[in-house]
């Protein structure tokens, strides 16, 4: 018999499968996993050290870059923050479109989700598919912010603007006919709502073709079941929440138990796992894309019926409209001091917590009364999860690590912040 040795393996950091600069130094025997040990730091921006040199509406930009496939997730709970420590409450409209905005990020996180995790364990079409629509979701967001990725559309009191009452148009040029773009900009004839509305009655089906794919796909079942298996009290020890909480059948999920903005108002379920594998984390994924579908469309509906204000009327907070700064000499104070100074919060300290995509993100803000903030903590849905990865890949094949990495949803802005 040959003598096999343990030997130490690099994955990453440049990986494709690595969900960004991560290194995992594997030891193995043979093919399989003895110990995983991430090493994180390689990406490190220290955005919650910037943070404490800007005035508090000058790191909203920050919070996109942190998980960039969540991005407005993320600002809502630095506003939310922001506004637990400010004791003001943003417009009753305000709230619905944040809740909108934020299920919309929630279906593009894990179309993301799925074309990636798909890919790693071989499956290509998933991807072209998911990023078929995903185009449409980042279509919404230029609308509302002009920017497809980084919005910085949320703000303490509200919102930047309100929903345009037009959708840009495709317009011809030297590489597509009159004909292509005619069909192209079919559902683009009315406002941002009725877009929305035309995508998620469209949505659905469109999940359908992702499960036909991939559900009883015997290959992707024997990738993903019984991979990664966390009970569902080790789950809790691990500060495990998202769906990776989910998937191992705990129901909860902080729009139900802690709900903020308009939540409560919202009819959805919570989809559960029974296992805790990774194929029950995928079950989890797709049903709560369902059920976002359900609560956008809850919001369209409400928004249609109820114009309003999408920001307080407080120019201590909110600059005042460009036209009268163009006029009085009030407004044009205002104006510059918010910009150049911003605002100051009282001293204490607030933490705010979210349901984003990939789990629990939550602020933890500390004010001394100035301009910018004392301290800022950053709670990562990712980072505990990647905590786990020595447990949950321990015994399992190397090709397995791939799989167990895609089941955890990793971005790594966010864990190396």
């Amino acid at each position: 018999m040959a003598e096999i040795r343990n030997y130490t393996l690099n994955f990453g950091p440049q990986h494709p499968a690595a969900h960004g600069v991560l290194r995992l130094v594997l030891e193995m025997d043979g093919e399989v996993i003895q110990r995983a040990d991430p090493h994180v730091g390689l990406l490190h921006r220290a955005t919650e050290k910037l943070a404490e040199y800007k005035p508090y509406n000058q790191s909203i930009p920050y919070m996109d870059r942190l998980d960039y496939v969540s991005m407005m997730c993320n600002e809502h709970g630095y506003v939310l923050a922001l506004e637990r420590l400010l004791g003001i409450e943003a417009p009753l409209r305000a709230q619905y479109i944040r809740v909108m905005f934020d299920e919309i990020t929630r279906i593009l996180n894990h179309l993301m989700w799925l074309g990636t995790h798909a890919l790693d364990v071989g499956a290509m079409t998933v991807f072209l598919y998911c990023f078929r629509e995903r185009e449409d979701l980042m279509d919404m967001y230029e609308a509302v912010s002009g920017a497809r990725m980084h919005a910085a559309y949320y703000r303490p009191g509200g919102l930047y603007r309100d929903l345009p009452e037009q959708m840009p148009q495709y317009a011809t040029n030297k590489y597509k006919s009159a004909k292509d773009v005619k069909r192209q900009n079919e559902n683009r004839q009315g406002s941002l709502l009725d877009f929305i509305e035309n995508f998620i009655s469209r949505f659905p089906g469109y999940v359908d073709e992702y499960e036909t794919l991939l559900t009883d796909n015997r290959i992707w079942k024997q990738r993903t079941v019984g991979i990664g298996v966390v009970s569902p009290e080790r789950a809790m020890q691990l500060s495990f929440t998202g769906p990776m909480l989910r998937g191992s059948g705990i129901e909860w999920d902080l729009r139900k138990k802690q709900p903020y903005e308009v939540y409560e108002r919202m009819d959805f379920d919570i989809p559960v796992g029974t296992n805790g594998d990774c194929y029950d984390r995928y079950l989890v994924r797709v049903e709560e894309m369902r059920q976002s579908t359900r609560i956008i469309k809850q919001c369209v509906d409400w928004l249609r019926q109820n114009p309003g204000s999408v920001m307080l009327d407080d120019h201590k907070l909110a600059p005042p409209k460009r036209e009268t700064m163009k006029h009085d000499m009030e407004s044009l104070i205002h104006h510059f001091k918010l910009f150049t100074e911003g605002y100051n919060l009282p001293v204490g300290e607030a933490y705010a917590a979210i349901e984003h995509p990939k789990g629990e993100f939550g602020i933890y803000l500390v004010s001394d009364g100035a301009n910018k903030p004392y301290r800022l903590k950053i709670r990562a849905p990712g980072f505990p999860h990647l905590a786990a990865m020595d447990e949950m890949a321990k015994g399992h094949m190397l090709a397995d690590v791939v799989a167990i990495i895609g089941t955890m949803d990793i971005v790594f802005g966010e864990i190396d912040r």
